[in-house]
């Protein structure tokens, strides 16, 4: 079995919140107590990083707020290598786990095949696929938080004096892609002339790799930063420049330099794949509508410390925005292709 802790001693910067209103989003303290008749389903998740890394803290954090409600019974693996993956699948299914969670971006066919083998399990798993009748007991997720990216592109764009901005991604695959063009958007909506400078470093967990990237920027120019990885918001405050922050908010390590984070909120889909599994219809289906600031997904982390920094008139299109995204009066464009640079 790969690397595996039963409960929440992980780091601080994997964990933090931004608001009450971040807190309820997630799922903290609002999700049903499940009755003293009812048993707790058993869920497993399986992490290819830390638990501290952003994408799967929300996963984490999620599974251990359903915990705490008496929801589920959870155990983990993490740091479980893409060739380890099916064989860990297979001993949380053989040990009659009920639904088993994750991500098989790197390993699509492999665990494919772990679930055709085991019917009776419901998997939830963050996949670059759509879902498939062939296999129905697989359902598939994705950050889907271009909303709130969208959102925290116009305070970017507002708070850049040079318009010219660094974007740095673990890998241009949709998942992150999506979100930098949200971003970008953002952006435009305040500088229409901005440029952007983009790179992506290969990996989803290399801080210094995704540092030194983000010192390049700043040489060639740029003044603001979007952090899609770890790292670059310390190569940020460093040289004294602003950044954003991406699926987590990490203001309160780097509160002079991280202005606002687009955050996301797993807790509504884990919710959706446990209410199917008690009422026996779980099936193949796409989850990453449960990610839209409309269901809850994502929001806009608050400005704490840059609170009166920002400029009022972006701070009014901001709330505008948003009101007609959670009306369906306004939708951002979902863009998978590789973002470029200006």
């Amino acid at each position: 079995m790969a690397k595996t802790r039963d409960g929440i001693a992980i780091g601080r910067r994997g964990l933090l919140l931004g608001s009450a209103g971040a807190v309820a989003a997630a799922g903290l303290g609002l999700w049903p107590r499940r009755g003293l008749a009812a048993e707790p389903i058993s869920v497993a998740g399986i992490y290819t990083v830390p638990v501290e890394q952003q994408w799967v803290s929300r996963l984490h954090k999620a599974a251990e707020a359903a915990k705490a409600a008496g929801l589920i019974e959870y155990t983990f693996s993490e740091n479980t290598a893409n060739t380890d993956y099916p064989r860990v699948m297979r001993e949380y299914a053989e040990a009659g786990v009920q639904l088993i969670m994750g991500e098989i971006f790197g390993v699509e066919q492999e665990a494919r095949e772990v679930v055709l083998d085991y019917p009776e399990t419901a998997f939830l798993l963050g996949s670059s696929f759509p879902p498939d009748d062939a296999y129905p007991n697989l359902a598939v997720f994705d950050n889907y938080i271009q909303d709130a990216s969208y959102l925290s592109g116009i305070v970017a764009g507002a708070m850049s004096q040079s318009g010219n901005i660094g974007m740095v991604g673990g890998f241009p695959i949709p998942e992150v892609n999506r979100l930098m063009h949200a971003f970008m958007a953002g952006v435009r909506e305040v500088k229409p002339d901005a440029t952007f400078q983009v790179s992506f470093i290969g990996s989803w967990f290399d801080p210094p790799k995704a540092k030194e990237t983000a010192f390049a920027m700043i040489e060639n120019g740029a003044d603001l930063l979007y952090a899609e990885r770890f790292g670059v918001s310390d190569a940020a405050q460093e040289k004294g420049v602003l950044a954003i922050g991406n699926v987590i908010d990490t203001q309160a390590d780097y509160p002079d330099t991280v202005v606002a984070s687009a955050l996301w909120h797993f807790g509504p889909t884990l919710q959706a794949a446990l209410d199917r599994i008690a009422a026996g219809t779980f099936e193949a289906a796409d989850y990453g509508a449960y990610s839209f600031m409309k269901e809850g997904g994502c929001s806009l982390a608050p400005l704490g410390t840059f609170a009166g920094k920002v400029p009022q008139s972006a701070l009014d299109l901001v709330a505008e925005r948003e009101a007609a995204i959670k009306a369906g009066s306004f939708t951002v464009e979902i863009n998978d292709t590789e973002p470029k640079s200006s």
